[in-house]
């Protein structure tokens, strides 16, 4: 686990740093869906992207614990 993340003096907690990346990736993964018509599959589309983007919060912290 690592510590707050210090950017220009304010320290951040690493949890709010991953959510920001998975938000990032989720716009991306959001916006393929949307384009290829996968979300007529979808029956609750909010609650498919709030599922999208806490299980790429959870790769995210994987990698960044695993890796950095």
């Amino acid at each position: 686990m690592i510590g707050e993340v210090n950017i220009y003096g304010v320290l951040f907690p690493p949890l709010l740093i991953w959510i920001g990346i998975a938000l990032v990736l989720s716009m991306g993964i959001r916006r393929l869906i949307s384009a290829s018509g996968l979300y007529r599959y979808v029956w609750h589309r909010p609650l498919f992207d709030v599922c999208l983007l806490v299980m790429l919060t959870g790769l995210v912290s994987l990698a960044a614990n695993r890796y950095f």
